[in-house]
C-alpha cells in the first residue's frame, strides 16, 4: 500500500491498493525501475508533487519576471546612471562605480536572510517589505544633489530593497516546477532584459524633457505599478520550514556546492564590466555620442529578453542545467575577449548584441543550475540566499576593479577586456569541475 498526497489537501493522504487503479500513484518501494545513465539528477526530492504548469504556477513566473525587472533590472541599467553621474559631478568612472556595485552588493548579500524568511513561509511579506524600501530608495535619489546622498538612496536603500524582493521569488517559482523549473525559472529571470529596457529608457529620455530628478520619479512609478501586479500575483506554495539556521553550515561540506559557487563567484566578479562601462568605451573608443551611446545598452538588454527563455528550455530539454550554465559561461567570455576588436559603431552593435545574449544565457542557466544542486526544496531559499551573499563580493568588487584597471592604463580597456575574458574562461573551468564531481568524467550526461 502506498500513499499520495492530495492536491487539494495537502495534509491527508489517499490510500491507493493497486497502481492500476490510479495513474497518479506512486510506485512501491519494489517496483522496478529502469535505470536512465544518460540522466543525472543531482536534487533527491523526486517523490515531492509539483504542478508543473497551471495557471496558479505560471502566475508565479508573471510575478517573478515583474520581480526581476525591478531587483535585476535597475541594477543592470545602471550604465545610463554611470554615464549621467560622470558628467554632472565630474568624479572618476571608478568613483561612480561604486553606487552600482554596492547597490548590487547589498541585493545580494541580504539574500541570506531573505531566503531564509522565504523558507520560514514570509515570501509575501518579504517580498511586500522589500518593494517598500527600493521604492523609497528610488524616490530619494530623484531628490539627490550629491554623491553621499546618491550613494546612500541608490546603492545602499534601494539595494537593500531590491535584494529582499529577490530572492524569495526564485523559491517560490522553483516550487511549483521540476520538469519545466530551467524553462520557468529563465522566463522569471528575464524580466531583468525588461526592466532593463524599462528603467533607462525612462530615465534617459525624459531626462532632456523633464529633468533627472522627475525622470527618475517617473520610473519610480513605474515600479510601483510593478510592485502592485506582483504583490497581488504571489502565492507560496510549501509548507514552511520554521526551525533551522539562518546559515546552513553543511552545504558548505558538500564538494559539488561549494566549488560550484567558487565558479559562480568568478563570472559574476566580471559579469557586470560590460553593463557598466558599455556606455562610456562607446564615446571614447568607437565615436557614440552621448544621445547615441544609449541605445547600445537597450538593444543588450533586448536581444537578452528571448535568450533566457531559450537557454531554459535548452537546458530542461537536451543540455541539462548544469551543462547550459557551463556553455553558457564560455560563450560571454569569448564576447568578453571580442571587445577587444571593437573600435567602429558597426561593430560595436554586433558586440553589444553578442554580449547582450551570453550574457542573459549565463544569468538565465545560472538560476536553474543551482536549484539542481538544492536537495530539500524546502531549503531552496536558503542555499540560493547563501550562493548570493558569496557572490555579493564579486559583484562588489567586479565594476571597480575594471574601473582601477583602466584608470591604472591611462583610459585603456585592453587589459581590463582581458582580466573579464579570463575571469570568466576560470569561472567556466571550475563550474566544469563541479559538473564533474556529480557525474564524473562522461561527457554525454545530461547534468
Amino acid at each position: 500500500m502506498v500513499f499520495v498526497a492530495d492536491d487539494k489537501k495537502s495534509h491527508h493522504a489517499v490510500a491507493v491498493t493497486s497502481l492500476a487503479d490510479s495513474q497518479e500513484s506512486l510506485p512501491h518501494s519494489d517496483d522496478a525501475i529502469l535505470p536512465q545513465p544518460a540522466v543525472v539528477t543531482v536534487g533527491g526530492d523526486d517523490d515531492d508533487d509539483y504542478p508543473d504548469g497551471g495557471s496558479v504556477a505560471w502566475r508565479q513566473v508573471i510575478a517573478g519576471h515583474f520581480i526581476n525587472c525591478m531587483a535585476c533590472g535597475y541594477g543592470a541599467a545602471f550604465g545610463i546612471y554611470q554615464l549621467y553621474y560622470t558628467e554632472s559631478l565630474k568624479l572618476p568612472s571608478a568613483q561612480i562605480s561604486w553606487i552600482g556595485s554596492v547597490q548590487i552588493f547589498l541585493n545580494n548579500v541580504i539574500c541570506t536572510v531573505a531566503g531564509r524568511l522565504a523558507d520560514a513561509g514570509y515570501a509575501r511579506e518579504t517580498v511586500i517589505g522589500g518593494s517598500l524600501i527600493a521604492l523609497l530608495g528610488t524616490f530619494m535619489t530623484s531628490l539627490a544633489t550629491e554623491y553621499w546622498q546618491i550613494f546612500l538612496a541608490q546603492g545602499v536603500c534601494t539595494g537593500l530593497g531590491l535584494g529582499l524582493m529577490y530572492m524569495p521569488a526564485i523559491t517560490i517559482v522553483a516550487s511549483y516546477f521540476k520538469k519545466r523549473r530551467a524553462l520557468a525559472l529563465a522566463i522569471s529571470s528575464a524580466g531583468t532584459g525588461t526592466g532593463s529596457i524599462i528603467f533607462p529608457a525612462a530615465v534617459q529620455y525624459l531626462v532632456p524633457k523633464i529633468g533627472f530628478p522627475w525622470a527618475v520619479r517617473c520610473a519610480g512609478f513605474v515600479a510601483l505599478f510593478m510592485v502592485l501586479v506582483m504583490n497581488l500575483l504571489l502565492k507560496p506554495r510549501l509548507v514552511p520550514r520554521t526551525s533551522g539556521p539562518l546559515v546552513e553550515w553543511t552545504a558548505f561540506k558538500e564538494p559539488p556546492y561549494v566549488i560550484f559557487v567558487a565558479g559562480t563567484f568568478m563570472l559574476y566578479w566580471a559579469l557586470y564590466f560590460g553593463f557598466f562601462y558599455v556606455n562610456t568605451y562607446a564615446i571614447a573608443v568607437a565615436s557614440f555620442t552621448p544621445t547615441s551611446a544609449v541605445s547600445l545598452l537597450l538593444i543588450m538588454n533586448a536581444v537578452g529578453i528571448p535568450a533566457r527563455p531559450i537557454i531554459g528550455y535548452l537546458a530542461d530539454t537536451y543540455l541539462g542545467p548544469i551543462n547550459a550554465f557551463i556553455l553558457s559561461t564560455i560563450s560571454l567570455a569569448i564576447a568578453f575577449f571580442a571587445w577587444i576588436a571593437i573600435a567602429t559603431p558597426s561593430t560595436m552593435y554586433g558586440f553589444v548584441i553578442l554580449f547582450g545574449i551570453t550574457n542573459s544565457m549565463a544569468q538565465g542557466a545560472f538560476t536553474g543550475a543551482l536549484a539542481s544542486m538544492t536537495k530539500d526544496p524546502s531549503k531552496m531559499g536558503t542555499r540560493f540566499g547563501m550562493c548570493f551573499t558569496v557572490v555579493s563580493v564579486a559583484t562588489v568588487a567586479g565594476p571597480p576593479t575594471a574601473g582601477a584597471i583602466i584608470d591604472y592604463s591611462g583610459g585603456s580597456y585592453l587589459w581590463a577586456q582581458v582580466w573579464a575574458g579570463v575571469v570568466t574562461v576560470l569561472g567556466a573551468v571550475t563550474i566544469a569541475v563541479a559538473r564533474w564531481w556529480v557525474s564524473g568524467a562522461k561527457i554525454n550526461v545530461k547534468v
